[in-house]
């Protein structure tokens, strides 16, 4: 290691593993295939031929899975189907990958199962953020599976009333976060060695480009990435601005294309990767500083979501976007100062936007924070910031990172549970 290196060889590895921990591949929208994920998993404790279903889910949760279209189904919707494509078809050792692979009989067996399987969907007062419990009956049998905290992390399982698995909710068991700054991202992305990363970066690239070019071909949700397209002049930016959106036009709504995940949400990860890619692109970079830039984008906005939690109701493409304009800068040339004025003025801009839920509007937020994030980028590069005092920006990037993670994560609660009841009136 460099003598000026200020990151030893352990947080070389340690943001090496939290990369990897990260950014892995997810099928549709991550809570509703969590559901089937769960629904899979308590079949295959049942091993007998269920008969009903109780689905019991956080009211986050209702807000992410209500309205966003299930991959490998034929179009259906929600957290029933969710559930019923898990029975159906899921294969519980894939994960997250629980409905890749899905035949046009299963989907055929989803359809009628739809209306024909009895099946309870409640949310608990007393559920956790992210909470999804299953009980699955047969004639004879009874099975059990809940998930808590993270989107695979299944806290206790049962079988006739035996428990078979616990582990109490708590802190999930991943790698430390704590030492994450920008100045550290910015060395890491500097020095790390390209080998160590490329498999997971490479991944990325080819799913999340993959997707967003779906989008663009056929005609998905809003079509906010083709609008793009159509209303402006197709600049640089206006392209990555597309191609991200464009990317969540298909994957809200039904697209069967794989993404790799940032911070456990597909959106998330399209938007932390596509706008960088599509820079470093444009721009003929080597393809190694696109590396180096993935990892700056990918860094940043695992450290902004650490502090703000997996759901809340921050939008956390925000987050995301932010990330997206850093990693441009970077390849663009800028360092510490150039990042960190970037990432304050972007999220100065559009702090505000609220998360209600995963569908087809995602895409149009996705390509609002995009904007904002470029245009943070913009204003430093032509001499223009924000400062301590405007509004909720602090002295120094992580003391305005600290501000953003106390909005998110404790002012907006009450707004969070606004927004549940007004998404489970009628409309």
């Amino acid at each position: 290691m460099n003598r000026d290196s200020m990151l030893t060889k352990e947080d070389f590895e340690l943001y090496t593993r939290i990369l990897k921990e990260e950014l892995v591949p997810a099928m549709g929208c991550t809570e509703p295939i969590s559901i089937a994920y769960a629904a899979a998993k308590a079949r295959a404790v049942l091993n007998d031929t269920p008969v009903s279903a109780k689905v019991e889910v956080s009211g986050n949760i209702v807000k992410n899975a209500k309205s966003v279209t299930v991959p490998h189904t034929g179009g259906m919707r929600g957290i029933k189907s969710a559930f019923i494509a898990g029975l159906v078809a899921g294969n519980a050792d894939a994960e997250l990958e629980v409905i890749s692979k899905v035949s046009p009989q299963q989907i055929e067996e989803m359809r009628g199962a739809l209306d024909s399987f009895d099946v309870e969907v409640s949310t608990p007062a007393e559920a956790r953020i992210f909470d999804i419990a299953i009980t699955l009956k047969s004639q004879e049998h009874t099975a059990f599976v809940r998930i808590c905290d993270t989107h695979t992390n299944i806290v206790r399982i049962c079988r006739d009333g035996v428990t078979l698995y616990e582990n109490p909710p708590k802190d999930v068991e991943r790698a430390d976060r704590s030492s994450l700054t920008v100045k550290n991202i910015i060395e890491y992305a500097d020095r790390v060695d390209i080998a160590d990363i490329k498999d997971t970066l490479d991944r990325q690239i080819s799913y999340n480009m993959a997707i967003a070019e779906e989008g663009l071909k056929n005609s998905y949700g809003a079509n906010v990435g083709k609008v793009l397209f159509r209303a402006y002049q197709p600049d640089i930016k206006i392209t990555a601005k597309a191609y991200a959106a464009a990317a969540s036009d298909a994957r809200m709504n039904g697209c069967e294309l794989p993404v790799v995940i940032n911070s456990g949400s597909g959106n998330q990860g399209i938007t932390a990767s596509v706008p960088v890619i599509v820079y470093a692109r444009g721009l003929h970079t080597s393809e190694e500083k696109l590396y180096r830039a993935l990892c700056v984008s990918n860094l940043v906005t695992i450290h902004l979501k650490d502090g703000i939690g997996a759901l809340s109701a921050y939008c956390g493409v925000v987050s995301a976007g932010a990330g997206a304009a850093c990693g441009v800068a970077y390849l663009l040339g800028g360092r510490e100062k150039e990042i960190s004025h970037t990432l304050v003025n972007a999220l100065a801009i559009d702090s505000g936007i609220i998360c209600d839920g995963a569908k087809a509007s995602c895409a149009a937020k996705i390509a609002t924070a995009v904007e904002s994030g470029l245009l943070g980028l913009n204003m430093y590069y032509n001499g223009n910031e924000f400062f301590a005092g405007d509004g909720i920006v602090k002295a120094g990037v992580e003391n305005t990172i600290k501000s953003i993670s106390r909005l998110a994560h404790e002012g907006m609660k009450e707004t969070d549970k606004e927004i549940i009841r007004i998404m489970l009136e009628t409309n």
